[in-house]
């Protein structure tokens, strides 16, 4: 017997990009290779042909391993620090990218986390927290654990209410004023389209994302001290990335990297830091 998905609307997501990395881990020649989805995608009792053709997996992967890459660079900057998935869904990225010391949390909603231990053990350096991200409660023992704290959130914040960004990541930002925040960013065009995309049209539209960032500079605006180190699109693709693309996608970003940024410019992912000139 299969085993039942009970998910609200919007944690339904996680599905997506579950099902994208088991996609590719069925291919010769895949982006990434990802054991653990193969096994939960073939044990949920859960209609999946809806996305199996949608080009957009392939993009979900391409996010995944674009921000490993920024992940791995803080793991890099801070071996023995701490990351915080928000929205943790079924990720791995743990497994991928543990270095033996780094401490990890993996947050989300009780449905979600409720899930994710069908499949998932906790480990000394790998936890799970069952809390909503707007809640302050959950910062408490991630405090307790060590400095510096790079705070990660994939295709999560997007899914809230403008306001409710804005006061999350205050909150964040006020509670960590030295920590790290990566996270993405869609547009107003994107944010208004959401019938039109092959993945989220198959959606009610309580599970489509509602955070509208034309300027992800301007997050930065509602923090103290955090600035935008760094914002890139799929165009921006690290050369070592691309060799692991779809031929399609290396085509398009050898021949027409331009055309393709003034096309997916409005989907974003964001690195924003401390500010460490206002203590100089």
């Amino acid at each position: 017997m299969k085993d039942s998905v009970e998910l609200g609307p919007v944690q339904e997501t996680l599905l997506i990009p579950l099902l994208g990395r088991a996609a590719e881990s069925r291919k010769p020649n895949g982006m990434l290779y990802d054991a653990k989805a193969l096994e939960i995608v073939d044990r949920l009792d859960y209609d999946f042909e809806k996305w199996r053709r949608a080009p957009s997996l392939a993009g979900a992967s391409v996010r995944t391993l674009m921000y490993d890459e920024m992940v791995a660079e803080f793991l890099h900057r801070h071996p023995d620090g701490t990351v915080v998935e928000i929205g943790c869904g079924l990720n791995t990225r743990f497994d991928r990218l543990d270095n033996g010391r780094v401490h990890w949390f993996d947050l989300d909603l009780p449905d979600v986390i409720a899930m994710r231990r069908r499949y998932f053990t906790e480990l000394p350096r790998c936890q799970m927290l069952e809390a909503s991200f707007l809640n302050t409660g959950w910062m408490q023992t991630v405090a307790e654990s060590n400095a510096p704290h790079l705070f990660v959130s994939e295709a999560v914040l997007i899914y809230l209410d403008n306001h409710e960004v804005k006061r999350g990541i205050a909150q964040l930002a006020e509670r960590f004023p030295e920590g790290e925040l990566i996270t993405d960013t869609t547009n107003t065009v994107m944010v208004s389209t959401q019938d039109q995309h092959d993945a989220m049209r198959h959606l009610p539209k309580e599970s489509w994302f509602r955070w509208a960032c034309d300027d992800p500079s301007e997050v930065a605006k509602w923090t103290s001290n955090w600035t935008l180190q760094k914002s890139v699109s799929f165009a921006d693709v690290s050369p070592s990335l691309a060799k692991r693309l779809p031929w399609k996608w290396r085509l398009g970003l050898r021949f027409f990297r331009e055309m393709m940024r003034r096309k997916i410019d409005g989907y974003r992912i964001n690195h924003y830091a401390p500010d460490r000139s206002k203590g100089d």
